[in-house]
């Protein structure tokens, strides 16, 4: 299997959002690989990249095309997304992005377009998040779309649409719930989980599983942000991986109820686990941000500000299913994708680093 950067060693990647979980991790790993110009587009700068940043506002037509007018990437990956009250209103503002995005890179030799999206192609936007008909787990590329609106598919009609009329290469990379190293992302479970674990250690609480009894006892599995970023970019330069969507997950199963006392044990906390019903995190942490903030000034952490670090809404959605949720990657493997994560090692690396960072104490 050929490699298109074994034919052309020099290659320009644009990352939009380059800042989160997804974005980050495709910009560390492509600043480390030799012969890539990375260029990050976000609203902030990735602290300590030696990626060119690219400031523009994805939803101003304008703003991107003067951002965009002299940057020729051959490679877009496309990560970004802007949470909104409806999915009317997603499918107009995360649809409207990409589509203003790749317009404003028509003059540019683009190969391949990656974009990344997740499972709520298969289970249904948060308005109607595991309702109605849904596909028999694990969840397959091929399966119908569900007759609901839902952004991912507004998005995946953009990218056809435009790959028609700008002749790349595409990919839809749907993962399942990412953890990776990010602060201030709107959806990152690894590091709730951690600051639910500073708090409980703080206030002398138990770790307390926060979900539902089919998560607690049914397998699941999840996405390392790092390993989402391999997939991309094998799906980016390998000749036979175009033009298709793949699951992404990290290759193991486990089971929340093994799994929550692994994670207190890293801690050092006593645990619970489901106890006859869910007990949100937007419950239980229910006024924690000055405790958050003392423990920050006391171990001297770089944000402490509990929203910038926690999405307990997120975390809640994905632990609350009544559903088992296991996506199938026989797609990648038969393309020839080889990566594989064990889960626990990808959250007890993360905590590593953060406390490293001194995000977490």
């Amino acid at each position: 299997m050929e490699s298109r950067t074994a034919q052309s060693p020099r290659r320009t990647a644009l990352v939009v959002g380059a800042s989160g979980i997804a974005g980050s991790a495709i910009v560390e790993q492509l600043t480390a690989t030799p012969g890539w110009e990375v260029l990050a587009l976000s609203r902030t700068p990735v602290p300590g990249s030696s990626a060119r940043h690219i400031g523009a506002d994805l939803r101003s037509p304008e703003d991107l095309t003067t951002a965009l007018a002299g940057e020729r990437p051959t490679h877009v990956f496309f990560t970004a997304w802007s949470r909104q009250d409806t999915e009317a209103q997603n499918i107009e503002v995360n649809a409207g992005m990409l589509r203003h995005l790749l317009a404003a890179l028509e003059h540019a030799p683009v190969e391949h377009v990656a974009l990344m999206t997740g499972l709520k192609h298969y289970l249904g936007p948060f308005e109607a998040y595991g309702r109605g008909d849904m596909p028999d787990t694990p969840f397959l590329e091929d399966e119908p779309r569900l007759p609901v609106d839902n952004f991912y598919y507004a998005q995946e009609d953009e990218l056809w649409a435009a790959a028609d009329r700008q002749g790349f290469r595409w990919s839809v990379h749907r993962a399942h719930t990412v953890i990776g190293h990010a602060v201030g992302n709107a959806m990152n479970m690894g590091l709730t989980l951690a600051v639910q674990a500073a708090i409980c250690r703080e206030t002398g609480r138990r770790f307390v599983f926060p979900g539902s009894e089919v998560q607690w006892n049914s397998l699941t599995d999840m996405t390392d942000g790092p390993l989402l970023a391999e997939h991309m970019v094998w799906a980016a330069t390998t000749e036979t991986a175009g033009n298709a969507a793949y699951n992404v997950v990290d290759g193991d199963v486990f089971r929340w109820r093994r799994m929550w006392p692994a994670l207190a044990g890293y801690f050092g906390l006593e645990w619970e686990g489901y106890r006859g019903a869910p007990r949100p995190l937007e419950e239980q942490m229910r006024g924690a941000e000055d405790v958050w903030a003392r423990i920050a000034e006391r171990h001297g952490l770089v944000e402490p500000d509990l929203a910038r670090v926690a999405s307990w809404w997120h975390t809640d959605a994905d632990l609350g299913r009544p559903i088992e949720v296991l996506a199938d990657m026989s797609r990648s493997r038969l393309a020839g994708f080889t990566g594989y994560r064990r889960t626990q090692d990808c959250f007890t690396a993360l905590f590593d680093r953060y406390r490293a960072e001194h995000v977490i104490p």
